[in-house]
């Protein structure tokens, strides 16, 4: 038996239940991990709210952490007892040990610790796609990004900086917004307090953005459209705030013939090289110190109803991991 933060039923933070589980040995194509340390996402929230449908109830929480290899499957070829990986997966993360298809798996160069990993493969790869594939940022882009000083933001303003970009960002306080410009984020907003939409306008001279990446949802829209230039494209990746509700696309032509996504990372990594490409391209940042992943949360496993809490309301920055 190990530890493990299960759902039983779904609600709000004081759902999840501190409890121990049964593992198993590793069947054909599985492996099995010895946690070191998992990642807290806004995502761990929806499955656990219902928000996300999640297979079955009870649950394990969390989709992602990083680990050791304690046992390998049959037909498992790549990995060996010993090596140390990391993951994002649908469930499971939240756990000290796990079994996990290998296929899922990436084996961590020696620069890349557990914490850093567990904190970075969901929201850096996420930060990856939604810069280089869902909308190819170059030199001379202009974006706004939401929450710049949370998990995926504080990433992708370095990312975008390192590209090239002018990065604009909101905030929720003036501490934040030292933290964003901290780390690549040019230009920051205070949304409580300031028109969003009014100062990318000033800001950008009256050009305003190309894209917009968003992952708040309900509280941001339809305003972060006010933000785009004709033909710009808005990147709704998260639910923060709560889901955008149905509306008119009519006001996409209205506001200058704009694009909108909803992109996910389990459709950018479906495919194994896929995963393998964008992990890598992930590492490669990482180590070559133009990303710096931040650590600012770290909480003991038996404590996921804290982190869950704090995350929600936004009283993080960066990183929360979980310590099994």
């Amino acid at each position: 038996m190990v530890a493990a933060v299960r759902v039983h039923k779904l609600g709000g933070p004081e759902v999840l239940t501190y409890e121990d589980v049964e593992v198993g040995a590793p069947g054909p194509g599985q492996i099995r991990i010895r946690q070191r340390a998992c990642g807290v996402n806004f995502i761990d929230t929806y499955y656990r709210s219902g928000l996300y449908p999640a297979p079955a109830l009870p649950f394990v929480a969390g989709n992602e952490a990083a680990g050791d290899v304690v046992a390998v499957g049959d037909g498992v070829k790549d990995f060996q007892v010993g090596d140390r990986v990391a993951y994002v997966v649908t469930l499971g993360g939240y756990a000290e040990e796990r079994l996990l298809p290998a296929d899922r798996a990436i084996k961590l160069p020696g620069g890349i610790s557990y914490e850093q990993a567990a904190g970075m493969m969901l929201k850096g790869m996420t930060a990856r796609y939604l810069l280089r594939r869902t909308f190819k940022v170059e030199k001379g882009t202009r974006l706004l990004i939401h929450a710049a000083a949370g998990g995926v933001g504080l990433i992708a303003c370095q990312w975008a900086n390192h590209l090239g970009a002018t990065v604009i960002g909101t905030v929720g306080s003036k501490e934040k917004a030292a933290l964003a410009k901290a780390n690549g984020c040019h230009h920051t907003i205070l949304y409580r307090e300031e028109d969003f939409g009014a100062r990318v306008k000033e800001i950008t001279a009256g050009k305003l953005c190309d894209v917009v990446y968003d992952g708040v949802g309900k509280a941001t829209f339809p305003a972060s459209l006010d933000c785009l230039r004709p033909l710009g494209m808005f990147v709704s990746f998260g639910n923060a705030s709560g889901s955008i509700e149905a509306f008119n696309p009519s006001i996409l032509q209205q506001k200058g013939s704009l694009f909108m996504t909803r992109p996910t990372l389990p459709h950018y990594i479906a495919s194994r090289e896929d995963l393998v490409t964008a992990a890598n391209d992930l590492f490669a940042v990482v180590a070559g110190g133009t990303v710096k992943i931040s650590i600012n949360q770290k909480y003991p496993l038996m404590e996921a109803v804290k982190a869950h809490r704090d995350l929600e309301s936004r009283a993080t920055t960066g990183v929360s991991i979980l310590s099994p």
